[in-house]
């Protein structure tokens, strides 16, 4: 079973979309299995990541902000590919160190999602997009 869950995001940051699978997931009266995500785009990433403290995702958002900076930062002149604006390839960068994709373990119809436990999409760019993330049920039945 497969669908695509399109995220509207307005910037940099951390969108959760985990009650969306959810519902998707009960919806479809899964059993057991193995979901799987995908993000089909190269400059932004998926994340589980806890979601009860939203300080959280301001210190992620400020950490690779600080480790992959603009490329009109001083630090980032060796860039070359600059021609899409200066978040551009520091949304590859970050994407290239975080997972675009996720296998989350289903049971009983439910994401085994820890207590605290989210599932974001990390939009590394800087304007809004409309983000596709292609999503996979296998069932053990």
């Amino acid at each position: 079973m497969q669908t695509t869950f399109t995220l509207r995001t307005e910037g940099q940051g951390l969108y959760e979309f985990t009650r969306s699978i959810a519902g998707w997931l009960s919806g479809e009266s899964c059993g057991n299995g193995l979901l799987t995500l995908f993000v089909r785009h190269t400059s932004c990433s998926l994340l589980v990541q806890e979601n009860a403290d939203p300080d959280v995702q301001v210190d992620l958002k400020a950490f690779f902000e600080r480790l992959v900076p603009p490329a009109d930062h001083a630090s980032m002149r060796y860039l070359t590919h600059t021609l899409e604006g200066p978040d551009d390839m520091p949304a590859h960068i970050k994407s290239a160190l975080l997972p675009v994709s996720l296998s989350i373990p289903v049971s009983g119809g439910r994401m085994a999602l820890g207590t605290w436990q989210g599932i974001y999409l990390v939009e590394h760019r800087v304007r809004p997009h409309q983000r596709q993330v292609a999503a996979h049920f296998l069932s053990d039945r």
